[in-house]
């Protein structure tokens, strides 16, 4: 550990108005908190540990202060990880994610929660805070043709399903795409590696690597060292819904139930009647030792979902070439398509997503208790159901507060229609069997299925 450092920023948010440094410093306050545990993610990119009471060692000797001096902005750290330094210098890239951080978490406390500038409780007043909060960000790039491909998977697994998202990435970075993802380790990290490679061989400088997050999850998933573009949403939804603004065509890998959360989220937004028409360039993959777990993926699709919302999909097992051509075509019709009504290429306005998936979701006992998982709802209902189910199990196996619970209350219960809890629990045991809950440790369930 660092015990005493000066950081200046070296691009952007070089000076502070007084009451936003005593919003950052007020020790104790939730925005000093929220900066201090952010920040401490992202001084320990790189780390391979996801077990929230192991980071929190590390953590509690952590500090994070913010000054004004004559030349500017500084941050003084106390307790830094050593890995965020090389020769006493810290690394470049480990500098420009903590001051991104430090702009979105004062950008979305001070002007999206707190100034009330949008109707959180409306639709498009959600989605305007998105745009507004990626436009301050610097992440929306109107001069851009349809090229960026989100890719989610998970955080925790082996090496060859990791090997395999790099070859994926660096067949999409020959094709000129850049990359989005959730911004951690595993097929996060395994895309935007293989496209580094990919782009260098094109001669292709611009590259973009966008990492997105959100405050709740950044603890065990840090920003991985390659993400150049980093910005942080103030919840899962609306991380979700920046997802599928920002992307012109998603790659879903093997991954737990975060993935399974992604994936649901995704096939509600397009199972909605006004999406039918949209393009959106969708892939299921992997290597072929994952077949059989892609393929219970897939059959649980088809159980709790129907074969319509199979259909959004294309299914690929180890083919990377296949992949990044299905995504390279997929390009050119969402051009057109965008042109023809006049949509923009750097966010999809045209995309309608229900409030359902909008609205925050809080993994208490309560709520997880209270899900209706039934047949007799309709399917995007049902899909947003269920993604929330998936999201309590993610906050239980990761999220500080979600973990806090479980210990407290002991495991979630979730109930429902027998059939779809069936698909479920075979899901999820899947994901224990071939250790897709956590990175390292013996897993122990934060839920129960319980069939009504």
């Amino acid at each position: 550990m660092k015990q005493y450092e000066l950081i200046h920023p070296k691009t952007h948010l070089r000076v502070l108005s007084r009451q936003e440094i005593k919003q950052l410093t007020d020790i104790g306050t939730a925005t000093h908190e929220l900066l201090r545990r952010c920040a401490f993610a992202v001084m320990s990119a790189g780390s391979q540990e996801d077990d929230y009471t192991r980071l929190e060692e590390g953590y509690r000797g952590f500090n994070i202060s913010v000054e004004q001096e004559d030349r500017g902005l500084v941050l003084q750290l106390t307790g830094a990880p050593a890995s965020a330094f090389v020769d006493n210098e810290i690394i470049r890239g480990v500098r420009e994610q903590l001051f991104s951080v430090l702009r979105d978490i004062l950008y979305s406390q001070e002007s999206i929660l707190a100034a009330h500038r949008f109707d959180l409780s409306n639709t498009d007043g959600i989605t305007n805070a998105v745009f507004h909060l990626l436009r301050n960000a610097n992440i929306l790039q109107p001069d851009l043709p349809p090229n960026l491909i989100v890719c989610w998977g998970g955080h925790s697994i082996p090496p060859h399903e990791y090997q395999y998202t790099k070859e994926v990435g660096y067949q999409l970075g020959l094709r000129g795409l850049d990359i989005g993802t959730g911004c951690g380790p595993g097929a996060m990290k395994g895309p935007m590696k293989g496209a580094t490679i990919g782009h260098a061989k094109q001669h292709i400088r611009s590259g973009r690597y966008i990492g997105i997050t959100e405050p709740g999850i950044i603890a065990a998933e840090a920003p991985n060292p390659i993400v150049n573009e980093l910005v942080i949403l103030p919840d899962i939804e609306k991380r979700l819904e920046a997802f599928v603004r920002l992307a012109h065509g998603i790659i879903i890998f093997p991954g737990g139930p975060g993935t399974a959360e992604e994936l649901l989220y995704i096939l509600g937004v397009l199972s909605h009647p006004d999406n039918k028409a949209l393009p959106f360039p969708l892939v299921i993959t992997g290597p072929k030792e994952s077949e059989a777990y892609l393929r219970d993926l897939d059959r649980f699709i088809g159980d709790t979902l129907g074969s319509d919302a199979q259909r959004k999909y294309e299914l690929v097992i180890e083919d990377p070439v296949a992949v990044a051509k299905l995504m390279k075509d997929g390009m050119r019709k969402v051009e057109k398509f965008r042109r023809q009504h006049n949509d923009a290429f750097f966010f999809n306005w045209s995309l309608k997503i229900d409030h359902d998936f909008q609205m925050p979701f809080d993994p208490t006992h309560e709520n997880m208790k209270q899900l209706s998982i039934s047949r007799a709802l309709p399917g995007h209902e049902l899909a947003a159901n269920l993604r929330r189910a998936f999201s309590g199990i993610v906050a239980g196996n990761v999220k500080a507060d979600g973990v806090q619970r479980v210990r407290k209350h002991g495991p979630y219960e979730i109930h429902g229609d027998k059939d779809i809890l069936a698909g479920m629990d075979r899901l999820l045991r899947a994901m224990v069997e071939h250790g897709r809950m956590k990175i390292s440790g013996e897993y122990q369930p934060c839920y129960q299925i319980i069939t009504d």
